[in-house]
């Protein structure tokens, strides 16, 4: 893809096209604040560009009907969701309706180089199998703070070697495609946004907890960054004074107390401890404990990993209801790999918040799990890059 709008009242119809699917241009026309004849000039050199092409007439609204218009149905992003301990490849068309989506295992502590190995031959696999010829753009999600111009990490606690690598210009290289990056809960948020419980909410908190915990902060209908691209890093908040040692060098952040790697480390003290024969069991036939064994020995009734999931979701609670009396959002959602705890660690999280913020700000605030899974990250990623392509060059 070479073109790109040249005013904001192409990049408006591109959005809406993306966002709502093909539309004919009376429908448009009722959208944007155009005249219909500065309509047909737009949307005539939308379809030189080929960025959108022609659909077929539309449904009848009486007198002459309107032809439909969709974003060119051969454009192909590419989302990529690295996690710490997995990572995400999804192709999209342009309306962000992915068509393959591959997961792997993989540790971000293994090095760029190493982990974007991987990215290019999943990304090789899902070229070869037809679903694109090449890329038109890509977006990336990493589990660290991204200096969100350059493309570039910066200071990640749980990414040694990743600090300053030029993520966006490096990829974009090996793809042959332009690149955004940007923090994986700011892609979950963005995925969410398009597609999932988000969609009606303009302001919102994105709450992912996996090996980390993180926030994406939607304000207006936009992630907010902050100045330095580290605006929402609330694992890193101080949960308990004086506690537990943090990858980050401080004590007591959040994630060192609740995060899936806490949540194993919790496992394996209950046990050594005899609190558990459910997780004993579990352990002696995996060699390992993980927040997925917490979570299935809960499921059995466990009442020690019951305990940890409640307490974990308390302290979750006691940063987040913090959140809400100071930014008043209008919905929080919930996800990340930890999320498979399920309704347990909702209610803990719930009761908290409800409990601590002010009736004002929770009187009508939902708090919810996350609709689209493992799928929200890609998704945002392929959103990231579209609203770059889709804004004027």
């Amino acid at each position: 893809m070479t073109a790109r709008p040249a005013n904001a009242h192409q990049s408006r119809l591109l959005t809406l096209l993306r966002d709502g699917g093909p539309n004919s241009r009376a429908q448009l026309g009722d959208q944007v604040e155009l005249s219909r004849s500065k309509l047909a000039v737009e949307v005539d050199r939308l379809l030189e560009t080929g960025l959108v092409v022609a659909d077929g007439l539309a449904a009848s609204r009486g007198g002459r009907r309107s032809h439909n218009i969709r974003l060119n149905p051969g454009l192909r992003f590419l989302g990529v969701d690295i996690g710490a301990t997995s990572v995400d490849v999804a192709v999209t068309n342009a309306e962000l309706e992915i068509l393959g989506h591959l997961t792997r295992p993989m540790d971000v502590r293994e090095g760029p180089v190493a982990v974007f190995e991987q990215v290019l031959e999943m990304a090789g696999k899902l070229r070869a199998a037809g679903l694109a010829e090449g890329f038109d753009g890509a977006g990336i999600g990493v589990p660290g703070p991204v200096r969100f111009p350059e493309g570039v990490p910066v200071a990640p606690p749980i990414m040694p070697g990743w600090d300053g690598f030029p993520v966006r210009e490096a990829l974009s290289q090996e793809l042959g495609c332009p690149v955004m990056v940007d923090n994986d809960v700011n892609l979950m948020a963005m995925g969410e946004q398009h597609a999932g419980v988000a969609r009606p909410v303009a302001d919102y908190l994105c709450v992912k907890i996996g090996t980390g915990i993180g926030c994406g902060i939607v304000v207006g209908g936009q992630v907010y960054r902050g100045t330095t691209g580290s605006a929402g890093d609330i694992g890193h908040i101080q949960a308990v004074p004086d506690g537990r040692p943090c990858a980050c060098g401080n004590r007591g952040c959040l994630e060192a107390h609740f995060s899936g790697a806490a949540l194993a480390r919790d496992a394996l003290e209950a046990v050594q401890q005899g609190l558990s024969a459910e997780l004993a069991a579990r352990l002696e036939a995996n060699g390992t404990l993980t927040a997925v064994d917490v979570a299935a020995a809960a499921a059995a009734g466990d009442a020690t990993a019951l305990d940890l999931i409640r307490a974990g979701g308390t302290r979750v609670g006691q940063v987040i209801a913090g959140l809400v009396s100071f930014f008043n959002p209008g919905l929080v959602v919930i996800g990340g790999g930890v999320t498979g705890l399920g309704h347990t660690l909702l209610a803990a999280i719930r009761t908290q918040v409800y409990r601590q913020s002010l009736p004002l700000a929770t009187r009508n605030l939902p708090i919810v799990l996350g609709e689209l899974g493992p799928t929200a990250g890609v998704i945002g990623g392929a959103r990231l890059i579209s609203d770059h392509l889709f804004s004027p060059a």
